[in-house]
């Protein structure tokens, strides 16, 4: 048997999202006792670290304290601690407040904020326009507040990263001391009106880290997703897959659940040489608090 890299991928899903529904994918989890399946799901096929967005039980999003709440103790009696619960606090119109008392109402250990802010939209070549389009605002006042918020609530922060300034936003923040020695960094590729997803852009991602040891992982967006793990597995970093992200398999098929995402993801590693983290090896390459640290990903992409 051929020798494998010793430094884990961590599998990430996120398996709701906000935007899409189940007329689009019948697999959206929408009630508590649904997250929990689809928890259970992604833990078997193995991914250790789960990403929430809350929906009503009808389907709608949601960022009140009850239904984050409902998810995280469904989650958590459904796989315990062998999964890393990570809440998202990206959205449009709602008060920093509304999101800063879910994550008090029910802490997970990791919450996602988004770097900057762009434009966040949709374009159909066939009727040569854009279908959506929107500003996705995250001014820095926001993200300074969310970071203090999350330090004194001693949660883990995602920085998620649309584009190559969003990751020059993390050197002042740590010179104001609100960031980690070691940070959690997730490059979304694919977003129109963020950067292309091309695995050139996702090597200058990782390059314009700040200079240290830090975790990053990528989230691609569409179906260009699998391109973009196989990248960034070549690279040295961790892989997201889930429904907010891709409904697809490498096979064009419709995925059925969150789970049958994660498998291929895993296959994924193995095919590429590397091995899937644990969950505690996952913690620790997060640099969740308390937790003894693991080398982490190069942030350079060495090409």
């Amino acid at each position: 048997m051929g020798e494998r890299t010793e430094r884990p991928a961590v599998i990430c899903c996120a398996l709701s999202g906000a935007l899409a529904d189940r007329d689009q994918c019948p697999g959206i989890p929408y009630t508590p006792a649904e997250y929990a399946a689809e928890a259970r799901r992604i833990v078997d096929a193995g991914g250790v670290h789960i990403h929430v967005h809350a929906r009503r039980p009808a389907g709608t999003p949601s960022h009140a304290v009850e239904d984050y709440r409902a998810i995280g103790e469904a989650i958590r009696a459904e796989v315990g601690g062998e999964a890393i619960l990570n809440f998202s606090t990206g959205t449009v119109g709602v008060s920093v407040e509304r999101r800063v008392a879910y994550l008090e109402g029910y802490p997970p250990e990791v919450a996602a904020i988004n770097m900057g802010s762009l434009n966040y939209a949709k374009f159909s070549r066939s009727r040569r326009a854009f279908v959506f389009e929107m500003v996705f605002a995250n001014p820095f006042e926001e993200i300074v507040e969310l970071l203090g918020a999350l330090r004194r609530l001693g949660i883990k922060p995602e920085h998620e990263c649309f584009d190559v300034g969003h990751v020059g936003s993390l050197a002042p923040l740590g010179e104001i001391g609100l960031l980690d020695e070691r940070i959690h960094v997730d490059f979304v590729m694919g977003v129109l009106g963020g950067i292309p997803a091309t695995a050139r852009n996702l090597a200058a991602m990782a390059d314009n880290l700040p200079a240290g040891e830090h975790h990053w992982s990528v989230i691609g967006i569409g179906r260009v997703q699998w391109q973009m793990l196989a990248a960034s597995l070549a690279l040295g970093g961790s892989i997201r897959v889930g429904f907010e992200d891709n409904f697809y398999l490498p096979s064009g098929e419709m995925a059925r659940s969150n789970g049958e995402l994660v498998a291929e993801a895993h296959r994924l590693c193995l095919a590429s040489g590397r091995r899937r983290a644990d969950v505690a090896e996952a913690r620790a390459m997060l640099g969740l608090p308390g937790v003894a640290s693991q080398p982490a990903a190069p942030t350079g992409s060495g090409v």
